[in-house]
């Protein structure tokens, strides 16, 4: 056989796939039209459905990340605003995105600045030096990130930091600190060959850092550290709270201890076991916060803790592949709801595993569930899914994912420790982890 493409080849295959009429009618759909619209299923398409058996309560108007990946903070955020609303009463509020970006950039600048001045022994072209500096500080996170932000700089209203062009639209913004960042790199690592101090490197350091906040400054505004803040509820009842600090606001507003949630992840990939705990070396934001923490689950056991926060009346953050098999109009996550295979002609056949492995899916996207609908046995049926896209799709910005899709996409949840058996509480927080390398799959940050 010919390690070429023969022009014999080439006229057997024109042939063969002309002769196809299902090829030609295919064709001509897709050429002026949306292949998800082309292979939507009727009989899925006719079930959508977005009644739940179990919403949790304090559900408030979807969020829009805009042209930005802070889905991950945002998810964090409508989370605790569940918890604030309740306790005020409130019919609808957003905490500040603007204001955990501003953090979160430049955690991510020192985190990057730190991990140049570990590896000034390799060669600027070594694969993780290249890796360092490919996107030292995009929007994404994952949820220990999170985590480390609110633990140190608390949280605000939107009223006191809204947002901005460059929060809503960040391309450019990350596209300029990158640039001094990677600049930053250069210098550092030379002076480091130059032998120079490890305290002159970190005042170096300090000098750069304040660069970037100045950049930060000019894009997204100086994030305050004390305000007032006043609210009147669903009964008209005014409230006014004085001398407030992000800290405090959080501690007495929000007060959700995040140290006592667990990471759960489900990963069938071959080098991965389950009921292992994994972490990802080089991975983070805050340095001397917490490290990256997974426990590596069966699927059902995932749904089952999901299950058990969702019933006890709290919402779960959770992280997943949202390109795969996603209606966006409709709102709806349904491996069933497109015909691929017949509009194609092919079968698309990996598993979760295959896709971990090859490249074709990883995580790219964090939400909220905020119910789920449950059969007569207490089974998934659905999942209520509160996006950070506005109001546009599917039900006022609340979305469906089946539960099939659960099982083939979702990657993550977040749960207290209460909704976990003994055992797994005592794997996560008494096991080792074992380090991932920077680029695993599992390293994929939420966008």
């Amino acid at each position: 056989m010919s390690k070429t493409i023969l022009k014999k080849t080439l006229n057997g295959f024109r042939k063969n796939i002309l002769a196809n009429p299902q090829v030609r009618l295919a064709r001509n759909a897709s050429i002026r039209n949306e292949v998800i619209e082309l292979t939507m299923d009727w009989e899925h398409f006719r079930k959508i459905d977005h009644s739940f058996s179990d919403i949790v309560s304090g559900e408030m108007p979807a969020t829009n990340q805009k042209s930005s990946g802070r889905c991950w903070g945002f998810a964090g955020l409508n989370l605790f605003r569940i918890y604030l609303g309740r306790k005020h009463n409130l019919k609808n509020f957003q905490f500040s995105q603007s204001f955990f970006m501003f953090w979160d950039k430049l955690e991510k600048s020192n985190y990057f600045l730190e991990s140049i001045l570990k590896t000034t022994d390799l060669h600027w072209s070594s694969r993780l030096v290249m890796h360092l500096l490919d996107n030292p500080i995009q929007d994404g996170g994952q949820w220990d990130m999170w985590v480390n932000l609110i633990n140190k700089y608390g949280v605000v209203p939107q009223s006191e930091m809204p947002e901005s062009y460059s929060s809503s639209k960040s391309m450019r913004m990350n596209r300029m600190i990158t640039r001094k960042l990677r600049e930053f790199a250069k210098q550092l690592r030379e002076s480091s060959q130059k032998s120079s101090s490890d305290s002159q490197l970190q005042s170096m350091k300090t000098d750069m850092l304040e660069e970037i906040y100045q950049m930060l400054t000019i894009h997204l505004g100086t994030p305050p550290s004390s305000f007032d803040w006043q609210i009147r509820d669903k009964k008209q009842s005014f409230s006014r709270f004085e001398k407030l600090t992000p800290q405090s606001f959080y501690n007495d507003h929000v007060g959700l201890n995040l140290d006592e949630y667990v990471c759960l992840i489900n990963c069938p990939m071959s080098d991965k076991e389950y009921n292992k705990v994994y972490t990802v070396e080089m991975l983070g934001n805050v340095v001397e916060g917490h490290s990256i923490r997974y426990l590596n689950v069966e699927s059902n056991a995932m749904k089952q803790a999901a299950i058990n926060s969702l019933k006890n009346g709290d919402p779960v953050w959770f992280g997943c592949d949202v390109s795969k098999h996603f209606h966006r109009d409709l709102g709806v996550m349904d491996i069933e709801l497109f015909d691929f295979d017949s509009f194609y002609g092919t079968k698309f056949g990996m598993d979760k595993a295959a896709r971990l492995e090859y490249g074709d899916s990883q995580m790219t996207h964090a939400m909220l569930f905020t119910g789920v609908d449950l059969d007569s046995k207490g089974n998934p049926l659905k999942w209520r899914v509160e996006n950070s896209w506005g109001d546009k799709g599917g039900n006022k910005g609340y979305h469906i994912m089946t539960d099939l899709w659960f099982d083939e996409y979702n990657y993550e949840v977040v749960v207290h420790k209460s909704c976990l058996s003994d055992d797994l509480v005592e794997i996560f927080e008494t096991s080792e982890a074992i380090s991932l390398k920077p680029w695993d799959p599992m390293g994929a940050l939420a966008k």
